[in-house]
């Protein structure tokens, strides 16, 4: 099981780029990456919405995402997403490895 869960930051004139960015610049995006349980960490920019940036974060299980928000990681994160003034929108998905759709895929 793997839990993945999808940040939308939202914010005016360019702040939740900016705040992505910074988050790439300091290192602090990095050390998430390098965090035990972590399985992927990645900025997106939504074609509708230049104002919006996507999260995709990933994790092994609960205990890792756990870790994770106990981290002082959380207080730099905290810290910028107050600094650009950020807002945010939280969708949650566990896998389900009894499903695929590998006939609709092309590899």
């Amino acid at each position: 099981m793997s839990i993945t869960v999808n940040l939308y930051y939202t914010g005016e004139n360019g702040a939740a780029r900016r705040f992505a960015e910074e988050m790439e610049s300091s290192g602090t995006a990095d050390a998430i990456r390098a965090e035990a349980g972590n399985l992927r960490y990645e900025y997106f920019v939504p074609m509708h919405d230049p104002e919006t940036i996507l999260l995709i974060d990933s994790w092994k299980d609960q205990a890792s995402i756990d870790i994770h928000h106990a981290s002082p990681m959380m207080a730099t994160i905290a810290r910028l997403r107050e600094k650009y003034d950020l807002h945010m929108k939280v969708e949650r998905f566990i896998r389900d490895d009894g499903q695929t759709d590998d006939s609709f895929i092309r590899k």
